[in-house]
């Protein structure tokens, strides 16, 4: 049982991330270029901001993962906090992915007696469980953040990411529908 529900928590996991990942780009994809570098105030971060310091967390989380601390030395977590003025979006985009490939390949090679091994996170330690947790955490809040901040830049013409507004029972409706359906073909 404690291997099956291990194995199950690791594919949850992962598939939590990759649905985070998938809801933050449809959201940066209906941003111009320049609203990834722009901020609602002096102390708020841009969406270009947010996605170099996730990228970059993810570079020193998730690289060599369960044989080195997850604050590597060669981090410079106040630079991701800056943004030289020669990026590109594409440059972003590019970083970006490669933090998320970072992610996926510590994670996809786990298995669930994986679960408890301890690893170190700025000297504390934390079991692999632990510490996918406190990362899940926090990506989705930065993601929260890139969400807000696009449907700001985008009221009039956002393209919801769920379930549009005042169209609930419709949604609930057609998923009733879709159960009865393939209740029926599998009675069949």
């Amino acid at each position: 049982m404690t291997e099956s529900l291990g194995q199950h928590y690791l594919e949850d996991s992962i598939a939590s991330l990759r649905a985070y990942k998938k809801m933050a780009e449809k959201a940066l994809d209906q941003l111009n270029d320049e609203e990834y570098f722009r901020t609602l105030d002096e102390e708020g971060n841009s969406v270009a901001v947010i996605m170099k310091h996730m990228a970059g967390n993810m570079f020193s989380r998730w690289t060599d993962f369960l044989t080195t601390d997850g604050e590597k030395p060669n981090r410079n977590r106040d630079m991701e906090f800056v943004i030289d003025p020669s990026t590109t979006v594409k440059d972003l985009r590019d970083y970006w992915e490669r933090g998320w490939q970072v992610v996926f390949a510590a994670l996809e090679p786990l298995g669930a007696d994986d679960l408890m091994t301890r690893v170190m996170i700025r000297g504390e330690e934390h079991t692999v469980a632990q510490a996918i947790n406190r990362q899940l955490m926090h990506y989705a809040n930065h993601i929260g953040q890139i969400v807000f901040l696009a449907k700001h830049f985008h009221t009039s013409d956002w393209k919801t990411l769920s379930i549009p507004r005042n169209r609930s029972a419709e949604f609930n409706a057609r998923l009733q529908n879709q159960w009865a359906m393939k209740d029926s073909e599998e009675r069949g």
